[in-house]
């Protein structure tokens, strides 16, 4: 059966617990419970620090065997050295996350400062990684969406390597100015892009940021439903990840976008049901 992965950018927030997660849930069982309305989630805590062995196989632990993690790569790796001298690191790193198996997608995420030039070092780099691990790459720089050569020969680079070019879509994000303290602290902050949407591999995976406002994150999604549904079509396996500047009900706009390209294509399997959570009260 067909398979559409979606999820958030982390898997426990502070407006979560009452509307998507049971209340006072320890912090070892958050990752069981989001797993119940979502089957991916980022790893963007990797970006900062390698976690421990046995924190990983608790994550392992708390999801089944169709989940999905796309887990960043650490900052000292991408940004801080970019691929120099990072061998040490990367065995801590690939060590680390080896209880996730092939659930595992790594995602090199590269700074606004890495341009075409440096494209061979990110190939030497890819080349290098274990074979049979998903890869996948999110450029910043400008130029490799407005230079046509720049662009091609990026893809070009990640054929030999058989990664994936992850899209960051902000366009429906910068449309208009801020509207919440949020949404001010995103546009500082996140990058300013044209939408692209062509695939590289059978397992695209793709970053949307939409608004506070749900209907203008709805509203803003509907090219990529039939974009997505295309690509399952065609037996590829994608994966989506639906931001919001404050991701507060993040959880129920991934199900919704679910649903959406699942009328679509009846074919792609149901999202698993959630448990039932308890409001939150006053005593």
């Amino acid at each position: 059966m067909t398979a559409l992965h979606v999820g958030c950018a982390m898997w426990t927030h502070k407006a979560w617990p009452g509307r998507y997660l049971p209340q006072a849930l320890p912090a070892r069982e958050r990752l069981r419970a989001y797993a119940g309305w979502c089957n991916a989630v980022e790893g963007n805590t990797t970006f900062y620090a390698t976690p421990a062995r046995d924190t990983v196989a608790t994550w392992a632990q708390q999801t089944g065997p169709d989940f999905r993690f796309v887990v960043k790569l650490p900052k000292l790796v991408t940004h801080e050295r970019r691929f120099a001298g990072v061998d040490k690191e990367m065995r801590a790193f690939l060590d680390a996350i080896e209880p996730l198996g092939d659930r595992a997608v790594l995602w090199t995420q590269l700074p606004g400062s890495f341009g075409p030039s440096d494209v061979d070092a990110l190939v030497r780099f890819l080349r290098r990684l274990p074979p049979g691990r998903r890869r996948a790459v999110e450029v910043r720089h400008p130029e490799f969406f407005t230079d046509a050569g720049a662009a091609s020969e990026l893809e070009r680079a990640l054929g030999i390597a058989d990664a994936e070019w992850v899209p960051f879509d902000t366009t429906v994000f910068f449309r208009s100015p801020p509207a919440s303290e949020a949404e001010q602290d995103a546009w500082a902050k996140k990058p300013r892009l044209p939408r692209r949407t062509r695939a590289l591999t059978d397992r695209p995976i793709i970053r949307y940021l939409g608004r506070d406002s749900v209907a203008e994150t709805v509203e803003g999604w509907q090219p990529w439903t039939e974009v997505v549904a295309g690509w399952l079509r065609e037996g590829r396996s994608p994966t989506v990840f639906v931001h919001t500047p404050d991701n507060e009900v993040a959880p129920g706009l991934a199900r919704r976008f679910h649903d959406e390209v699942r009328a679509l294509v009846p074919s792609v399997a149901a999202l698993p049901e959630p448990e039932p959570v308890e409001p939150a009260t006053l005593f």
